[in-house]
């Protein structure tokens, strides 16, 4: 059944939206940020934190990235409003990064002033191999600015382990993870330990070193090695935390809590639901099953 996910994955652009979207609701929190604080709430109320996204990105032209920037301000907002314990992730290349540098620094600053005004932490995510150096171009620029940011490095680009030591330097906040964008060898490891040793590597050299880490994985094996390093290093549990993403390993998640470390949880929104979700069903097959049952049965 495995395999037949997996092919039933390759033909999912075919399936009408609407069948898509009812999978795909397990994914996301809903189309706007009402609905993010709702879920962000729920989360909270179990002892969760959140952080906030607003999907969308591969922006190209300046009012959609205006657009967007503006919805990330509404996020700030909301979790101030709210007293949410949630902090706010972006993604760059919806905010102009793709356009012009100047242009999406400026839209980093107007959401990381906001942020600085309200004390909200603010994540910057890493996308594929081509935005990677200006992505970190940019976040160091930002963090100068607003040292209450962080960013995202994956353990699959042969390049990380010299990031992070070089970004550990300047007392950068990590969210580590494997990464999920198709790259070549070349710059990437392909095989599964691979990327997990690469994790686990720089994961102890971050640890080691005293940066703060999110510690983003679902994998079992990679959360084993975490809690080793943990134990090993003697980390007190104000130095990391483990983050997931929403409707992803939820009994893992509450074992990790009831473990006794904090959890942060990914909460996405937005109208640009559909390509985020099809990486999640790439992510898990399963959930393609399902979705080719549902037309099968007539949605029942």
């Amino acid at each position: 059944m495995g395999i037949i996910n997996k092919i039933i994955v390759g033909t999912l652009p075919i399936v009408p939206r609407g069948i898509v979207r009812k999978f795909a609701n397990k994914y996301i929190a809903g189309d706007k940020v009402e609905d993010a604080v709702t879920t962000a709430k729920k989360l909270n109320d179990k002892g969760i934190m959140g952080t906030i996204d607003v999907l969308g990105e591969d922006v190209f032209n300046k009012e959609d990235a205006r657009r967007a920037t503006a919805e990330c301000l509404d996020v700030l907002d909301a979790i101030d409003k709210n007293n949410l314990n949630a902090n706010q992730s972006i993604k760059l290349t919806s905010l102009g990064l793709k356009i012009d540098h100047d242009f999406c620094l400026g839209n980093i600053t107007e959401i990381m002033t906001k942020a600085k005004s309200l004390n909200i932490f603010v994540r910057i995510d890493m996308e594929d191999s081509t935005c990677t150096d200006e992505t970190i171009r940019l976040f160091e620029e930002a963090n100068n600015f607003y040292p209450n940011s962080g960013i995202v490095l994956q353990s699959y680009l042969r390049r990380t382990y010299d990031d992070a030591a070089r970004l550990i330097e300047k007392g950068t906040n990590f969210r580590l993870c494997k990464g999920i964008y198709i790259e070549p060898a070349e710059i990437a490891f392909k095989e599964k330990q691979e990327v997990r040793d690469s994790y686990l590597r720089i994961l102890r050299l971050m640890l080691e070193k005293g940066a703060y880490v999110g510690i983003a994985t679902h994998d079992e094996f990679l959360i084993d090695g975490a809690y080793n390093l943990i134990d090993e290093l003697k980390i007190s549990n104000d130095k990391y935390e483990f983050q997931m993403l929403l409707g992803v390993r939820e009994n893992m998640r509450d074992k990790i809590l009831k473990d006794g470390h904090r959890v942060r949880v990914y909460i996405p929104f937005g109208t640009h639901w559909y390509q985020y979700s099809i990486r999640r069903f790439k992510e898990n097959p399963q959930m393609a099953g399902y979705v080719v049952k549902s037309i099968l049965t007539g949605g029942k």
